[in-house]
């Protein structure tokens, strides 16, 4: 059966608009907060409103009916990792025939559809309030484009049971925690960790007015009042509860609440593109309630350039929904904002195909066979597929990188990294698409310099990285996500030589460098943290606050004073608050557990992790820091048992193995501890730290040839580590190979001069 996707006619949407809000209204809400509701803009804005129904925003999340479900429930059937699934309707619900959590097959109705265009998801309440989204979604694409049919969204996973984490009954695919927050307006998750359950409600179902401009409660209320006659239009002490922005002569409404300072200073474009990012960008979330006109890094902490999210360039890996590729973008420096290309209602382009970018980039010079070099009407002279590569996410939805970058080729056969040339042309090689840009535009094309060399030198731990990442992380003049990321990698590679940089990068404008600088210090010693730290505790961006206190939280055991202590105190107070922002999840449990162990409450921190294990028993850091809990109390046969429990789940973790390795050094049972490190080092190649530290216990057993060999292992890995650096010196001291001691000694010196044991081996080898 072939249906067509359907649009809204506006008096179709105004339908299913009012309908919508009827529901919602009906629906608990949290009134305190100052939601009106988009019915209550449409009086005074119906250009808007008009807009914006009907648009992606509008239909981000709806309740289900004949006029919102794309999807084919007439008996249709999908089989996916050997499911058959069954699509159909009973008593005017939607229902599938699909697996359930105890891996048998069940009937779920359908509550919700989720999106519109190019596919529809579907969801469906289970027990204790979770939300889940369905792993089966419907192409809503045209049929002559492949689409009107049933689809798995992971169709490449192997075993997709119930146990897995992608499956739709997985805690990875609840809707409360992982899509709640953007696809609905005003949410409050109501999450409930006795019961794992949740309670939660919002102000509006989809995406709607409030969700970008905030509570409007208070505006309502005045408009309402002034147009009544009950108080003056412009009386100084009833204005509009507004924020204004200025947008080239236009204006761009953001409602106060009437319980916040009324303030008049109009907002700045950079302000105006952080309320779009709060959804259309990779992030976690620190603030229950984020407020749309507070900064982003308030509410979220943005993800930066980390392998598996983005190449080592800045492009696109995995779907990081346009905001952190932005930020690197010439654009972003010039002062361009989302509205300077998007409609901020409809969502439509600002003009079709390259006359979006015409409106800048005046057509005379840049639609010519001169700048492009293909042919005028082909894909080569389309702006989009040159300088906004499109990556596929989730089977059939295209997205476009928004770094908004020119190819290089060059970096493609240094380090591995796409080029646009090359997604078109992939019959040819690299090399040709780099000989061919030469040959357009001269060598210069190749010889502006990239922080992709830094950062692949930072991920693959190559010797020059430290030097390299410092000189990106202080270089203003490139991209603040990039420097940020330089300065996290810089942590896995610390060097005394760095310290002097981070006093400035503490206090840089842009809050990204000062999370990644604060995260930094811990590397450092107690005083130099306490130093440096201490005065971030009142940095103005919450984000950059919540870190440092995390950083300082060890302090706690030396002598502070009376109000530093209820300082940090407080700090780690509003820490534990922003984990418990997610409190479902594993990882924020970790967190709190990690704090509560720093200020020296072993209970809460033993519950925190205990926590994580009944959210997700194949989370291995719980069970690590769990036993290391036990280890320090002096329990080591609980924190075996910890271990083993751990390893029964999840058999070959690096991490287990290595921690039940040291256990069992220090219980004398060396033969059993070399095999566990030996595994441990053996499953986690790129850690040369747990090379290293097998390594180590051979030396002890006097096995030095095979020490030496897995140290060398290791060196390979990270030639720049100190630890491994002065074992291979005194290893091959041992061994009586004098000339290659003094070849990891000069190593050793280069990367860390001013280290006082690298200068007394140096000394000792009379280099």
């Amino acid at each position: 059966m072939s249906r067509q996707p359907r649009r809204l006619s506006y008096a179709q949407g105004l339908g299913l608009f009012l309908i919508t809000v009827v529901a919602v209204a009906a629906a608990p809400r949290a009134e305190d907060h100052g939601y009106a509701g988009s019915r209550s803009c449409a009086p005074c804005h119906a250009t808007e409103v008009e807009a914006w129904i009907g648009s992606h925003h509008d239909l981000a999340m709806t309740e289900v009916s004949e006029q919102t479900v794309l999807g084919d429930f007439t008996d249709a059937e999908l089989t996916a990792h050997g499911v058959t699934s069954r699509f159909f309707r009973r008593d005017g619900e939607w229902v599938v025939h699909t697996e359930g959590p105890d891996g048998v097959l069940h009937d779920y109705r359908i509550d919700y559809t989720f999106g519109w265009m190019p596919l529809q998801q579907y969801l469906i309440e289970l027990d204790n309030g979770h939300i889940q989204v369905l792993g089966l979604a419907w192409d809503s694409r045209p049929a002559e484009q492949g689409g009107q049919r049933w689809f798995h969204l992971y169709p490449d996973e192997p075993a997709m049971g119930p146990t897995h984490p992608l499956h739709w009954t997985a805690r990875d695919q609840t809707w409360n925690y992982q899509c709640a927050d953007c696809h609905s307006t005003g949410v409050a998750k109501g999450y409930d960790p006795d019961d794992d359950s949740y309670r939660t409600i919002w102000a509006a179902i989809d995406v709607a007015c409030e969700a970008c401009h905030g509570p409007a409660g208070g505006h309502v209320a005045e408009a309402e009042a002034i147009a009544a006659g009950e108080i003056p239009r412009w009386s100084k002490n009833k204005g509009l509860a507004l924020d204004l922005i200025d947008r080239d002569g236009g204006r761009w409404l953001v409602a106060s609440e009437t319980s916040l300072p009324r303030r008049s200073v109009p907002r700045t474009r950079h302000q105006e593109m952080e309320v779009c990012a709060r959804c259309h960008s990779r992030r976690s979330q620190i603030h229950a309630r984020p407020d749309p006109r507070a900064p982003f890094s308030d509410g979220y902490q943005l993800a930066l350039l980390e392998p598996g999210l983005y190449h080592a360039d800045g492009q696109i890996h995995d779907e990081v929904f346009v905001y952190g590729s932005f930020l690197q973008s010439r654009m972003y420096r010039a002062g361009v904002t989302c509205t300077d290309c998007h409609d901020p209602h409809s969502l439509a382009l600002k003009g079709d195909g390259d006359a979006v970018c015409a409106r800048c980039h005046p057509a005379q010079r840049y639609a010519v066979a001169s700048h492009h070099h293909h042919e005028p009407d082909g894909p080569g002279a389309n702006c989009i597929n040159c300088h906004m590569p499109q990556r596929t996410y989730m089977v059939i939805d295209e997205r476009a990188d928004h770094s908004l970058r020119i190819p290089r080729p060059d970096l493609t056969l240094a380090l591995g990294t796409p080029n646009a040339c090359n997604d078109c042309h992939l019959e040819r090689s690299p090399h040709w698409a780099q000989a061919t840009l030469v040959d357009w535009y001269g060598s210069q094309i190749a010889d502006r310099p990239h922080f992709a060399n830094a950062l692949h030198a930072g991920r693959s731990a190559k010797a020059q990285a430290p030097l390299e990442l410092l000189a990106l992380a202080t270089d203003s003049t490139q991209p603040g996500i990039a420097r940020a990321t330089a300065l996290q990698l810089l942590r896995d590679q610390p060097l005394p030589s760095q310290l002097t940089a981070m006093p400035a990068l503490l206090e840089d404008a842009d809050p990204l460098i000062r999370h990644a600088a604060v995260q930094w210090l811990e590397t450092t010693g107690p005083e130099v943290r306490f130093r440096l730290g201490m005065p971030l505790l009142a940095d103005p961006i919450r984000s950059v606050r919540l870190e440092a206190a995390r950083i300082l939280a060890p302090l706690l055991q030396y002598d502070l004073s009376a109000a530093q202590h209820r300082r940090l105190e407080a700090a780690l107070d509003d820490y534990v608050a922003a984990q418990k922002v997610n409190a479902e999840r594993p990882e924020a449990q970790l967190s709190i557990g990690l704090v509560e162990l720093a200020r020296g409450h072993e209970r809460q921190a033993r519950s925190a992790y205990q926590q994580a294990l009944r959210l997700d028993p194949h989370f291995a850091p719980a069970y690590v820091n769990l036993a290391d809990l036990y280890r320090k109390q002096g329990a080591d046969a609980e924190a075996e048992k910890t271990l083993r429990a751990g390893l029964e789940r999840i058999p070959e973790d690096a991490d287990l193995l290595h921690s039940l390795g040291l256990l069992q050094v220090r219980t004398n049972r060396i033969d059993e501890a070399l095999a566990s490190l030996r595994r441990a080092a053996e499953q986690s190649p790129d850690n040369p730290h747990y090379a290293y530290v097998y390594a180590l216990a051979l030396q002890e057993q006097g096995k030095a040839t095979q020490a030496a060999t897995v140290l060398m292992d290791a060196y390979r890995a990270a030639p720049a580590n100190r630890d491994i650096l002065i074992t291979l010196v005194n290893q091959y001291q041992r061994m009586g190979d004098l000339d290659t001691a003094r070849r990891f000694a000069r190593e050793l010196t280069q990367h860390w001069p001013q280290d006082p044991q690298a200068i007394a081996l140096a000394a000792e080898l009379d280099l």
